[in-house]
């Protein structure tokens, strides 16, 4: 990947970037095979075709994977008892004085204040479900 599109990359705002309504979560991997080092978690999403049209069996899906990188907290509230794929309702970023965060940074006392982390919430449709990750940024792949 180009230096340009790396910068580009990280320069995305995560709730106004992207078109999260109806986005198809199609896997979620959970990536710690080397703790500490790489703790990743990634959302594989089938995004909302402009003219999506239901008849048109021949259109390609968008298939892009979301990483979480440097991850210290997740909380995956998932209903699997729903026969249907699991489609997003929204997505946003929470701010710093979120409770999850605070009770985080509290169990550090200091250590790690030094870290800036951010906290992702995904809202899901069909199951009402909620993922909820505190990491220190995210990736497009």
């Amino acid at each position: 990947m180009a230096l340009v599109e790396k910068i580009k990359l990280k320069c995305m705002d995560f709730s106004r970037d992207f078109y999260w309504h109806d986005a198809v979560i199609k896997s979620i991997i959970i990536d710690r095979n080397n703790p500490k080092v790489v703790d990743e978690i990634g959302i594989d999403i089938a995004w909302p075709t402009e003219y999506e049209n239901e008849d048109d069996e021949n259109e390609e899906e968008i298939i892009q994977r979301v990483v979480f990188e440097g991850v210290f907290w997740a909380k995956l509230d998932l209903d699997f008892s729903y026969l249907g794929a699991d489609t997003i309702h929204n997505a946003y970023m929470l701010d710093n004085n979120d409770e999850d965060l605070v009770n985080l940074y509290s169990i550090w006392k200091g250590f790690k204040d030094h870290i800036k982390l951010n906290v992702y919430v995904i809202n899901l449709n069909t199951s009402r479900g909620k993922i909820k990750i505190i990491s220190k940024g995210f990736r497009i792949e």
